[in-house]
């Protein structure tokens, strides 16, 4: 029983990548304007090694949590970039900025 219960200990730490180290928190300021800027740009976010992606409307900050093994911070805003948002490493291009919705388009 003892052992079930130090594996089970065991796989919730490597979950959240607290036994390897590799679990990087950072803020990345993403300008948007609305919940449907926050849905893009959260998903956008969610490739293969984060495991948390929040933007917050109001300070235009997206907190991202991810296994720095996995992934790096500038892949992670590649790939918001190609969803039309703006990071402070990769601009979006021109046609991606297009074709957000009129109400997303946030001051560039």
């Amino acid at each position: 029983m003892k052992n079930i219960f130090f594996l089970a200990i065991t796989f919730i730490f490597m979950s959240f990548g607290v036994l390897g180290g590799n679990l990087k928190t950072e803020k990345i300021l993403i300008s948007g304007n609305c919940e449907m800027c926050k849905e893009t740009i959260e998903l956008n976010a969610m490739i293969k090694g984060v495991k948390k992606a929040d933007w917050n409307i109001k300070t235009h900050y997206l907190t991202v949590s991810y296994d720095s093994l996995k992934v790096t911070k500038l892949s992670i805003e590649k790939s918001i970039a190609k969803s039309g948002y703006d990071t402070p490493d990769v601009k979006a291009s021109n046609e991606a900025y297009q074709k957000l919705p009129k109400c997303c388009q946030y001051k560039r």
